[in-house]
């Protein structure tokens, strides 16, 4: 229980906004037609997943309407 503990001091704060510039330097932004080409992708995946679901739920809803009248 006697043990020696020594208080270690805090780093002196920086401003957050200095730190945020530093990291978004960091970052490596995609150029104009990366950026088109993967958007594109997403649209159009996102686009074809909802058709399918949207055919999915008619398939489902139709199946269920007949089974059930």
């Amino acid at each position: 229980m006697g043990e020696n503990l020594t208080v270690t001091e805090k780093a002196p704060k920086k401003s957050r906004f200095k730190g945020l510039k530093a990291e978004f330097s960091k970052i490596a932004w995609p150029d104009r037609d990366t950026l088109i080409k993967q958007s594109s992708a997403v649209l159009v995946a996102s686009v074809a997943l909802g058709v399918i679901i949207s055919v999915i739920d008619l398939i489902i809803k139709f199946g269920l309407g007949f089974i059930i009248k």
